[in-house]
């Protein structure tokens, strides 16, 4: 591929994550004004891109009707003032929409038909409940091409617990709580609000300003995570502890190719490297990142080994330990979800892939000793995603002789010497 197709990610904002439902700060806003106000605040904040330079807008919603239908890619670019030249479209794959969002317009990127993209997603799972009018076709039963549970993700992800007896209760409850911890410690230290665009709300104590993700509970223990019950099935493993809540929240990124990045003076954060997407059986939908990753690895010629940061989406602690177990990597390693995950901050659906490249962006500047990154996320219906992404500030190093790698190393001595002595 030729320098000038390259394709990189300049920006990306979101709105603050509220919690789904009438106790949410979004309780009263619409979905589309969620997108609208990220897209303002994206584009207030990259003043040198001329807004009919834009190629398109692609915004992704899970259930596209009401407030999140009418070609939400095209009504949100209105709305928030791009020319009427600027043409949008919608898009769904579940919980990857945002990272299907990104990859679809980079490939168009790519290909040379686009120098610019605007690429999210939104999600108000308080309004428009995940499978919400949906009317799933009854030969996917008559036929038993997936059984009745396999559209209940909380069930999908107890059968990652029966596949993989390892993978305890006690593991997810103990990565739930470290996502608590880091996030609060992420957020102590200003690391997460710098991509956050605040947003006015109402509620019946009059108007106020949503400044932080309101699902966090750093106050989690193991205690309070073992009392929690079990929703899915009797004595089961997956609890509202170990699990994303429903969440409403909106994000945004600007794609560019590098030829435009660098004629309109733009300064990208992470160079997209591979993609893929792969399907698993629906009933075990969260090991999906599993052959995406896979997958996206071979396409680039890399191994696991490269990768010096992971951003995994938390639906389910389950579902990233499945991941890391895969690839022999400690459930406490430093390079994974740094700043915490969806467990702490939520995960809203379709925009949830774009939240982690934020994530790895601002962690790239903090690491130039790591030149690889990656993204992934379990998707409804059997699915899985990766992006690898480069880092740009890259110091030339090998991640390993970094803090990180050293971390990683040590820890992984560390638990060596347990198992050995535990034997």
């Amino acid at each position: 591929m030729a320098e000038g197709n390259d394709v990189v990610f300049v920006d990306g904002v979101r709105t603050p994550f509220g919690r789904a439902g009438e106790k949410g700060i979004y309780w009263n806003t619409r979905s589309d004004d969620l997108i609208v106000k990220a897209m303002k605040g994206l584009l207030e904040r990259n003043p040198q891109v001329p807004g009919d330079r834009i190629d398109d807008v692609a915004i992704a919603a899970t259930t596209q009707t009401g407030d999140q239908g009418l070609t939400l890619g095209r009504t949100a670019a209105l709305l928030a003032g791009l020319p009427q030249s600027v043409p949008g479209y919608a898009i769904d794959r579940m919980c990857a929409g945002a990272m299907t969002s990104v990859t679809t317009t980079s490939g168009a990127i790519a290909f040379g038909a686009y120098d610019l993209a605007i690429a999210g997603g939104v999600e108000h799972m308080g309004r428009h409940p995940m499978g919400f009018g949906a009317d799933p076709n009854p030969r996917f039963l008559s036929e038993r091409i997936v059984s009745a549970d396999a559209l209940n993700m909380g069930n999908t992800a107890e059968r990652i617990h029966d596949r993989f007896p390892a993978l305890t209760k006690e593991r997810s409850d103990h990565f739930a709580m470290r996502s608590q911890q880091k996030t609060a410690e992420a957020y102590a230290n200003g690391k997460i609000q710098p991509d956050l665009i605040p947003v006015a709300i109402n509620s019946p104590q009059g108007w106020g300003l949503a400044t932080e993700d309101q699902g966090m509970r750093p106050e989690t223990t193991m205690e309070s995570l073992a009392t929690l019950r079990t929703p899915f099935r009797p004595h089961g493993r997956v609890t509202a502890g170990n699990a994303s809540p429903l969440t409403d929240g909106a994000t945004v990124s600007l794609m560019a190719s590098a030829a435009a990045a660098k004629e309109l003076g733009l300064s990208p954060k992470m160079k997209l490297v591979s993609f893929a997407f792969a399907g698993v059986e629906p009933e075990i939908m969260g090991i999906g990142p599993v052959p995406a990753t896979e997958k996206a690895l071979k396409k680039a010629g890399m191994s696991i080994d490269q990768i010096g940061l992971f951003e995994l989406n938390e639906a389910f602690a389950i579902q990233v330990l499945s991941l890391l177990d895969h690839f022999g990597i400690d459930d406490d390693d430093p390079r994974v979800n740094q700043w915490g995950g969806a467990i702490a901050i939520g995960h809203p659906l379709a925009a949830s892939g774009v939240r982690l490249m934020l994530q790895l962006a601002a962690q790239f500047k903090e690491h130039p000793e790591v030149r690889y990154g990656m993204t992934a996320m379990c998707i409804g219906l059997g699915q899985g995603g990766s992006v690898i992404w480069e880092n740009p500030a890259w110091n030339g190093k090998k991640w390993e002789s970094g803090a990180l790698g050293k971390a990683s190393k040590q820890l992984s001595k560390d638990r060596a010497a347990e198992s050995r002595a535990a034997k």
